[in-house]
């Protein structure tokens, strides 16, 4: 007949072993929700798109109130080339035509140009373009672009020449990529220079 000493260490392994089976199970669970939580919280835009040495992420753009024809467009351009390329223009089905602007605060007033040579991109460096900042300008929409939707627009580069990407389409407002809402830039501060097509905007 086993001795007491011998049934309780018996049954202190018994128990040891069926709580790390239960641990080991609870840790893989959580693991998978996890995995499952990141792939659902991967912000809008993350899609990777390569041209050249140029890999385009994070686009996106703003759903528009009825009756506005113009939206901006943002992205990120990583060179990782050894040579300079230059984003010069752009052009989308939606739009009667895509430019290259900058926003920037000029004597305490917002302005709004374009950039007839477009932008630089220098080799090794990452160049952003976001809200109050440099921007895609989509002038005579044909339709309103509605949030969550995904517009096409095709960019064209000095050297890689051209690649289509799809833009996000996040909240009126937005401030960032898969947002809702953000705030509104006051228009009435807003200076178009040699811009007439501005005239009216609504962002």
């Amino acid at each position: 007949m086993p001795k007491k000493e011998d049934l309780e260490m018996q049954m202190k392994k018994t128990m040891r072993r069926t709580i790390n089976k239960t641990a080991l199970r609870s840790m893989v669970a959580i693991a998978a929700v996890a995995i499952l939580w990141c792939s659902l919280a991967a912000p809008a835009g993350a899609q990777e798109v390569k041209v050249g040495d140029l890999v385009i992420t994070q686009a996106w753009t703003r759903a528009t109130p009825g009756g506005a024809k113009i939206s901006g467009g943002y992205l990120t351009i990583e060179n990782r080339g050894s040579s300079p390329d230059r984003l010069i223009g752009g052009s989308a089905d939606v739009a009667g035509k895509v430019e290259v602007h900058e926003m920037a605060m000029n004597n305490g007033v917002m302005t709004m140009r374009p950039l007839e040579k477009g932008l630089s991109i220098e080799p090794g460096k990452t160049l952003k373009l976001a809200p109050g900042g440099y921007h895609l300008m989509m002038f005579d929409l044909k339709s309103p672009l509605k949030q969550g939707e995904k517009l096409s627009v095709t960019l064209e580069f000095e050297k890689a020449g051209k690649v289509q990407v799809s833009l996000d389409v996040a909240g009126v407002g937005a401030q960032a990529p898969g947002a809702d809402a953000g705030g509104h830039t006051d228009m009435k501060k807003m200076d178009m220079k040699k811009t007439p097509e501005h005239s009216g905007m609504k962002m």
